[in-house]
């Protein structure tokens, strides 16, 4: 679905990311692993078309990203999380969500009715401005206006980085339901092991801008989190 062959991502005349092989398949639950710093973030920016340059090559169900602005990369099916959410304070629950179906090409602009399902404690606050919302509920918002474009693939920064440890759970049991039974292919940047070993078809773990360890949940041995993500 998603590959990426001998990709360089540049800020500036710096690279973050070097040689970079990547392969994910549709349909299965990607962690990207490693500590700060060492290009996690950046691997979804360039996905999306958000850093300076590039080179490799990088293809979305066999077409040619290199050239395709972030909002083109969107109408795809891509969808972004990023971290610190990104809501809009001033709009509304409902205008944030709505927002997302912009990216749609199908020409709809209502919301979908299983993101409230999903999120019902967006459902009360529909009308509430999205600056109101604790970070919780703001990272629920994100990940509601990401599903309001029907995407085929998220790209999930750190998504519980800071929130309470009860929206924690439901955010993480979110990620599994639509992979599981919504068929959206994750690829989710986080610490958390335990987590990873229990969802993930696939890990990526990033030092200094490469790949030193990918393989499935097996793979993820005490050896290899004591060597690259242990702080």
């Amino acid at each position: 679905m998603l590959e990426a062959h001998n990709l360089y991502s540049f800020y500036g005349k710096s690279p973050i990311l070097q040689d970079l092989n990547v392969k994910v398949n549709q349909g299965s639950f990607t962690c990207v692993m490693g500590r700060n710093g060492v290009g996690k973030t950046t691997l979804l920016r360039t996905i999306m078309g958000l850093t300076d340059t590039t080179s490799g090559s990088m293809r979305f169900e066999g077409k040619d990203l290199s050239s395709l602005p972030t909002h083109k990369r969107a109408t795809l099916g891509i969808g972004y999380i990023p971290q610190g959410r990104e809501v809009i304070p001033r709009f509304t629950v409902r205008e944030n969500i709505i927002m997302g179906t912009y990216a749609r090409t199908d020409g709809k602009r209502t919301l979908p009715h299983h993101i409230l399902e999903l999120f019902p404690i967006l459902k009360e606050f529909m009308n509430r401005r999205g600056g109101d919302l604790s970070g919780g509920q703001q990272q629920q918002l994100a990940i509601a206006r990401a599903l309001a474009m029907d995407p085929k693939i998220l790209l999930l920064d750190e998504p519980t980085e800071g929130i309470q440890p009860n929206i924690v759970k439901d955010i993480e049991d979110v990620l599994v339901r639509l992979n599981r039974e919504f068929g959206i292919t994750i690829v989710l940047v986080d610490h958390n092991v335990k987590y990873a070993r229990k969802v993930a078809d696939q890990f990526i773990v990033l030092d200094k801008g490469r790949i030193s360890v990918q393989g499935g949940p097996e793979d993820l041995t005490s050896d290899v989190v004591d060597k690259y993500l242990t702080f």
